[in-house]
């Protein structure tokens, strides 16, 4: 069920980055990625942000998990306020509550390290027993348990992430995401780099969490099918602004913004009446 408050709030969200000088007489430049944002997530939702490549996805995110810091604006996830120059332990509250999917699932792992290790990573860094008991043996358990839930067998703890395709270390990403149980799973493109069979594997996965754990749900994608299926509500983004935002089915068959609708326009259509060449 949606919360009637935001679980997570964005006001004037602005980032802004220098610009080298190309010589020494050069007056200071800066170049925004993102301006004046305004967003609520709210608890149990499914929120997913579109737009071209450069639009300021990546950085929204990252500024939302406090992950960089926001040049301007406010950020408040359960009416706390997000302060991303605290420090790390000042942010553990928040490390708590979220977790994060990256798009490439074979560099967002540790190839030194044992699946088990990385998946009971947050565990570790936080302070987190499993439920299985206090200390390693309660955190295995947990590890075993999660990797259950994302259809792979505990045994493969003991495996290494060069030895899974890329589906399956996607899923263990997955699972280093949701050990600590986190509130809010935030995913940065998490399936482009998936073919088509094991994206709709994954899509299913995350839906069934969603489901089962009252998860809320962020994804960035370029996938605008993958949005359509699993959001409720869509976020268009273009330089850096929010131009169009609602409810995901009347943003993507009405959009009232030009760009949202040359956008859909761009994606491929196959004709099923064409004949093969």
């Amino acid at each position: 069920m949606i919360s009637p408050a935001p679980l997570l709030r964005a006001r004037g969200l602005t980032r802004r980055f220098p610009v080298p000088k190309a010589t020494l007489f050069e007056k200071a430049r800066t170049s925004t990625a993102l301006e004046d944002a305004d967003l609520d997530v709210f608890a149990g939702s499914a929120v997913g942000i579109i737009g071209e490549s450069g639009s300021g996805k990546s950085t929204l995110v990252r500024l939302l998990l406090a992950l960089d810091a926001p040049t301007a604006g406010t950020i408040e996830f359960d009416g706390r306020e997000v302060d991303a120059s605290a420090g790390a332990r000042a942010l553990h509250w928040l490390r708590r509550d979220t977790g994060m999917v990256f798009q490439d699932p074979y560099s967002s792992l540790d190839p030194r390290m044992s699946v088990g290790r990385i998946v009971a990573e947050p565990l570790w860094a936080l302070g987190l027993d499993g439920e299985g008991g206090p200390g390693s043996d309660g955190r295995r358990a947990r590890v075993h348990e999660v990797l259950r839930d994302v259809g792979l067998e505990p045994d493969m703890a003991d495996r290494f992430p060069h030895e899974f395709s890329g589906g399956q270390r996607q899923r263990i990403a997955i699972a280093r995401a949701i050990v600590h149980r986190p509130r809010l799973l935030v995913g940065d493109e998490p399936m482009s780099a998936l073919d088509v069979t094991v994206r709709a594997q994954i899509l299913e996965l995350l839906g069934e969490l969603r489901r089962r754990d009252s998860l809320t749900l962020l994804l960035v994608s370029h996938d605008i099918g993958v949005v359509q299926n699993l959001c409720d509500e869509v976020v268009v983004m273009k330089d850096g602004r929010i131009v169009e935002e609602g409810p995901t089915e009347k943003v993507l068959l009405q959009p009232q913004v030009s760009y949202t609708r040359r956008l859909l326009a761009s994606i491929p259509v196959i004709d099923p009446g064409a004949e093969a060449s």
